[in-house]
């Protein structure tokens, strides 16, 4: 009896708490509330809007496309033909291979990276760490655009152009994950690293066993976004890369596009298939991605 009473006093007060956290996001009011929801679902219908008429679109014969007036259901009917000639005019199935192998590299080696740097910037005492901490910050501010020219020679220097090393290595390097895990490092309370330091845990020690463990939430979260960076990197796999076997899907479907002139079914066809994988990523990792949104400000990057 006592521990169905505990539950229920949990729920209850877990309800308590939704419902302090909707008044303060929708208002107290139920007319506050109201006023709040239409002008949320307006804005989903115009930001789903253009998503919806793509892909019906997509679905259309080039005809149905330009046709005047534009209808919602095309007088001949849908057909798959735009996506067959999208899958017979390029390796499509390779581009998708080579885009999801370069970004889980990119994303396990820039974590890998990244978590060390910012565990050694939070908990260790070294000279130069104050300096370090504004280098890093002052990196997030340097636009990727200008490292272009000088990541080029470096790898054609290094005989790397039209290698998968070519597109990954350049895209290790992340300042803001860096900055964003040591704030989440300089959270955890420093009572644990003295209870692990007095069981003889060194430095590695206390990384991997105490800090990674209570980290799950923004490891989560920066490898969400730097799989959706990598992902749909255009720039940088396009200048290293000419060998189409080579070629990632932001990058590949441009050129199948621009050898047929502008073709708006194809075309929307192509933007469909290269939107499809990161929809769902999105479905599978909404929470995470709203929650990181919310707590670190990853989704300004």
């Amino acid at each position: 009896m006592a521990t169905r009473n505990t539950r229920s006093a949990r729920r209850a007060e877990a309800a308590l708490d939704r419902a302090r956290q909707r008044d303060l996001v929708l208002g107290g009011g139920r007319g506050a509330r109201i006023a709040a929801m239409s002008a949320l679902v307006v804005l989903a219908v115009l930001w789903l809007a253009p998503m919806v008429w793509a892909l019906i679109t997509s679905f259309k014969t080039e005809g149905d496309a330009v046709s005047l007036p534009p209808t919602l259901v095309p007088g001949t009917g849908f057909t798959l033909e735009q996506y067959r000639n999208l899958f017979e005019a390029g390796n499509v199935q390779m581009w998708l291979f080579n885009s999801l192998v370069i970004a889980v590299l990119v994303t396990l080696l820039t974590i890998a990276v990244a978590a060390p740097a910012a565990f050694a910037m939070s908990r260790m005492d070294f000279r130069g760490r104050a300096v370090l901490t504004a280098l890093t910050i002052a990196a997030i501010v340097v636009p990727p655009q200008l490292l272009i020219v000088p990541l080029f020679q470096q790898m054609v220097s290094l005989g790397l152009v039209d290698t998968y090393a070519a597109v990954v290595l350049p895209q290790l390097v992340a300042p803001v994950i860096v900055f964003v895990l040591k704030r989440f490092f300089d959270a955890v309370p420093r009572e644990l690293d003295e209870a692990a330091r007095m069981d003889g845990a060194s430095y590695w020690r206390l990384f991997t066993t105490v800090i990674m463990p209570l980290s799950r939430p923004i490891l989560a979260a920066a490898s969400i976004f730097v799989f959706i960076t990598a992902w749909n990197n255009y720039l940088w796999p396009f200048i290293i890369t000419t060998d189409p076997a080579l070629m990632t899907l932001p990058v590949g479907i441009p050129n199948i596009l621009d050898s047929y002139g502008t073709f708006y079914a194809s075309q929307l066809a192509a933007s469909m298939v290269a939107a499809a994988p990161m929809v769902v990523v999105f479905m599978l990792f909404q929470r995470q991605i709203v929650n990181s949104v919310a707590t670190t400000g990853l989704g300004g990057q």
